[in-house]
């Protein structure tokens, strides 16, 4: 190993120091306080690295907050796959499926009320292009795909209408995690109420769903 790469290993094993320095400083005290709770330099000293530095790894706070939530969705999002792998295994109802998707992301999102709206907010209208919104857009494309899995497994839905109701049951997601008239709600709270929106989506009449309609191929 040469002086050169040598140094460079070290360069960047101290960043990568750094960086989980500030992850868990934020992580801890956003869980603590929320989101509006803490500043910045809340979170600098907690690392024990200056501002300056902070912002090389995230430019604002809601940055810091997407770094830390995009963690905790991930998981939450393998933890939804994988009991809805095992559901299929058992032989579980479609919607059961469903739901074993669904459970763990809602109650991620629930976990701290006001990081989990904001980090849903930040995600919807802030830029694409930033870093880590795209690392959650791309998490949020992830559950679509596994809703998309989870929906095909009843042969009376083709791909086309469980990509249509895909969406539709994210935008449920989001609107029932993050709107204001909702946020006393418990997480078992707002799984019901999602439940109940989803099984009206799901009933199998066509019509209910509102997509038969709208399908070329069944009109033809």
């Amino acid at each position: 190993m040469t002086a050169n790469s040598a140094s460079l290993g070290r360069r960047e094993r101290a960043k990568e120091d750094k960086r989980r320095r500030i992850l868990a400083a934020a992580r801890e005290l956003f869980a603590e306080h929320g989101v509006s709770g803490v500043t910045t330099q809340q979170i600098a000293d907690s690392a024990d690295v200056a501002v300056g530095t902070l912002f090389l790894y995230a430019s604002t706070k809601a940055e810091l907050l997407i770094m830390v939530q995009n963690e905790k969705f991930a998981t939450a999002i393998d933890d939804g796959l994988s009991a809805a792998q095992a559901a299929e295994r058992e032989g579980a109802a479609m919607q059961e499926v469903v739901f074993a998707v669904i459970d763990p992301v809602v109650r991620c999102i629930r976990e701290q009320v006001e990081n989990g709206r904001t980090y849903l907010h930040e995600l919807v209208f802030g830029d694409p292009t930033e870093p880590h919104r795209r690392e959650g857009l791309s998490l949020s494309l992830r559950l679509e795909d596994g809703l998309i899995a989870a929906l095909t497994g009843d042969a009376t839905i083709t791909s086309a209408e469980a990509s249509t109701l895909a969406r539709v049951i994210t935008s449920i997601i989001h609107i029932s995690t993050t709107a204001t008239v909702y946020s006393h709600r418990t997480p078992s709270e707002v799984i019901e109420d999602i439940s109940g929106q989803v099984n009206v989506v799901l009933r199998p009449d066509p019509l209910h769903r509102g997509l038969t309609s709208h399908n070329p191929r069944r009109d033809s």
